[in-house]
């Protein structure tokens, strides 16, 4: 019988329907491409972040408004990252949004900079913004595929030892795969998923056609992944038990081994990619920060949010995307994911606990948050709303100095006189310039810092400790299997084993868990089954683990096939997780000399060093604020009033400490925010949970030290330069 490809097949229907309907009036509808089940259309609808329906929506808007073509090699590029990332759109679709955007950017950008501000130069800044961003949108579907493939190159390892698992016991690839999609979270259990739906939907014929042509979209980056599959499928058509098992075996081996050897090679490359990062994003930027005020207070025309584009969008953009390109080169095949997608229930605990009698009302962390900012916020921004009001009140402390605005040593607020303005016959107050403005501008990266921090913390530490509980039961859970798995040897029913196990694992996660199992047994007559599985009771409520989970549903399956088949299967799944267990704990020590370097600039080195930038930049500002207001008096009652004359002209307005101290604050915010996002990567991969709990972590801690360093140094050096400058006036 000759064979027919989909477009004679999709040829021939639209033919033949076209005769119906024009002979009897059938209305069929016109054959589909692609053909998905309604089910699969629902799972991805629930497994897809909302910023993907986005980007469709926005694509598909831009191809009917302008449709762009491009050449054959860019499509065919972008079709593969849209199919890996399951999205309904074209490519065409992707150029035209990634040309349509940028041009709405620079328009809208520049139109608003210039009626409303009449700034030049945040119109071209704008149109620089629309031309840079050009290419990186373009390239959105290629970020989007990377992340999905670290996200499910994270589970690799897991869905290999899930097939293995239940292959070892029943020789069926189809039911295997779909015990592996039930236990993996998305994305990869979309794509195992996906993998059976087109055998369904007759895309393809059998299962092992559906699934090479999944693994044949995995070629570029993860040839591991195909090679274990591929000796799975082997492992069907072999008549010797023994062999069968071998391969199997070796499948999982060949998985770790070459994950091993992929993060061996990508450490040794790192160091020399975080040195260029660490020197561009912190170093360099922050050593330009002390140099800064000088150039500053003798160049015309430099605003405080000149520095804010550079230091807050254009450094930290730059630095980000670097991170990214580091990223994309990680190896894949081990992480963790976020249990709370594994199980919907757990999602509770993103919120606040708080016990009312016998009540329990759930609080949203984002609402402490706001309140936290708004509050802090709010006394950052007083001197502002000080001025505003009031623009002549100003109050200080310290020694009476009647040069000052507010009669003192140090003031609130100091705001004074533009020089620039004066020139011009206008009079513009500039400001402020005081201490305590500058002491009060650090509430601002304290608001932000906090509120972030508060937020990924009080929504993810429930469910990290959760985790590593669930971790911690995972590591004993392979010494736990080993010893069920004997006493199952030894001929004792799984009910006895349940509590032999508990009994000598007592004190231990896995002791608590065998004994809650055995206790359901004994106390509530539960079948094994339920007391392992039961939705309300079952042991594995109190310890959500997908690993635990598919080792307990292997022993489900395999004692129905008497106490022998049993216990050898538990015993190998105590290997297989000693093993991945093994390799997981080899790629830490490589990654630990790097991980922990950039830990401490996160932790440490990197608020400290911008506090103490803060503090000399307050000095300095103060000195030559405070020169500027000497030499006048000294043009007036000196012998050579035109050389001073010439050098007061040197001195322009300079940026107030306060707008200087909000610029690095926040930037310090990102680089914190860029550097725990890129270290959780290369240690963890594609871990949202952790990377939002290290996140919260960090922002907290960092944003504390910050401050506290930038107000003691603050206040220290404005007291020396108050100091030197009150022993000069008196000379």
């Amino acid at each position: 019988m000759p064979e027919f490809t989909n477009e004679e097949v999709h040829e021939l229907y639209e033919k033949y329907r076209q005769r119906l309907n024009q002979q009897f009036e059938v209305h069929l509808e016109k054959s589909p491409k692609v053909v998905y089940s309604r089910e699969y259309q629902q799972f991805k609808q629930e497994s897809l972040p909302a910023h993907f329906t986005i980007y469709e929506q926005l694509c598909n808007m831009s191809e009917r408004i302008l449709r762009i073509s491009t050449g054959q090699k860019t499509v065919e590029e972008l079709q593969e990252s849209i199919n890996i990332i399951h999205l309904n759109i074209t490519p065409q679709g992707a150029i035209s949004f990634s040309l349509l955007l940028p041009l709405v950017i620079m328009f809208l950008g520049a139109l608003f900079s210039l009626m409303v501000f009449g700034s030049t130069f945040f119109a071209m800044f704008f149109v620089f913004v629309g031309i840079a961003i050009i290419l990186p949108v373009q390239n959105i579907p290629h970020f989007l595929a990377n992340t999905w493939r670290m996200k499910a190159s994270n589970q690799m390892v897991l869905s290999i030892f899930y097939v293995v698992t239940y292959m070892r016991h029943t020789s069926n690839l189809e039911n295997a795969i779909e015990f592996a999609s039930d236990h993996l979270a998305p994305p990869l259990a979309l794509d195992m998923k996906k993998v059976l739906w087109d055998i369904e939907t007759e895309r393809y014929d059998s299962i092992k056609e559906s699934l090479d042509a999944y693994l044949d979209t995995w070629r570029k980056w993860n040839m591991e992944f195909i090679e274990s599959f591929h000796l799975i499928e082997s492992s069907l058509y072999e008549g010797s038990e023994d062999r069968r098992l071998t391969l199997l075996d070796k499948s999982l081996e060949v998985m770790l081994d070459e994950t091993f050897e992929k993060m061996l090679h990508y450490a040794q490359n790192l160091k020399s990619p975080i040195t260029m990062l660490h020197m561009l994003g912190i170093i360099m930027p922050i050593l330009g920060l002390v140099i800064l005020p000088l150039v500053v207070a003798f160049l015309e025309g430099v605003k405080w949010y000149h520095l804010a584009v550079l230091y807050n969008i254009i450094l930290p953009f730059s630095i980000f995307y670097i991170g990214k390109v580091i990223l994309s080169k990680r190896p894949t095949g081990y992480g963790e994911t976020d249990i709370s997608e594994e199980n919907p229930e757990l999602k509770r605990y993103k919120k606040i606990s708080i016990k009312l009698g016998s009540q329990e009302v759930l609080l949203s962390p984002l609402a402490l948050s706001l309140i936290v900012f708004s509050v802090l916020f709010l006394l950052g921004i007083l001197p502002l709303l000080l001025h505003a009001i009031a623009p002549g009140f100003d109050i200080g402390f310290g020694s009476p100095e009647e040069s000052s605005t507010c009669g003192r040593e140090f003031c609130l607020q100091a705001y004074r006189e533009s020089k620039l303005a004066a020139d011009t016959g206008e009079s513009v107050m500039i400001g402020p310039y005081g201490l305590g403005a500058s002491i009060l501008s650090l509430f601002i990266p304290l608001s932000i810092g906090l509120a972030i921090g508060m937020y990924y913390l009080l929504s993810t530490s429930a469910l990290v400790r959760i985790r590593e509980r669930s971790k911690q039961l995972e590591q004993e859970f392979a010494s736990a299997l080993f010893q069920l798995g004997n006493r199952l040897g030894d001929g004792l029913p799984a009910e006895i084993a349940f509590e032999k196990v508990a009994e000598n694992m007592k004190g231990s996660v896995s002791g608590s868990f065998f004994e809650l199992a055995s206790g359901n047994v004994k106390r509530l007559g539960m079948s094994v089954h339920d007391a392992i599985f039961n939705p309300r009771s079952g042991a594995l409520v109190s310890f959500p683990s997908n690993l635990i989970e598919s080792s307990m549903k292997v022993f489900s399956v395999s004692i129905r096939k008497g106490p022998k088949i049993a216990a050898q299967a538990l015993v190998n799944v105590s290997r297989y997780i000693k093993e991945i267990h093994k390799v997981n704990e080899r790629l830490k020590d490589l990654m630990a000399d790097i991980i922990s370097s950039m830990k401490s600039q996160i932790s440490f080195l990197t608020p400290a060093i911008s506090g103490i930038v803060i503090g000399i930049t307050s000095m300095i500002t103060t000195i030559l604020s405070k020169l500027g207001e000497l030499l006048p008096r000294i043009a007036q009652g000196g012998d050579n009033p035109g050389g001073v004359t010439g050098l007061i002209d040197l001195f322009g307005d300079g940026i107030p400490t306060y707008y200087f101290q909000v610029v690095v604050g926040i930037y310090v915010l990102q680089i914190v925010y860029i550097l725990t996002v890129l270290t959780n990567g290369i240690e963890n991969g594609a871990d949202k949970l952790n990377e939002k709990y290290m996140v919260g972590r960090n922002m907290m801690n960092s944003t504390l030290i910050y401050v506290v360093i930038s107000l003691i140094v603050m206040i220290l050096f404005n007291m020396v330069a108050q100091s030197i400058m009150s022993r000069s006036l008196t000379a």
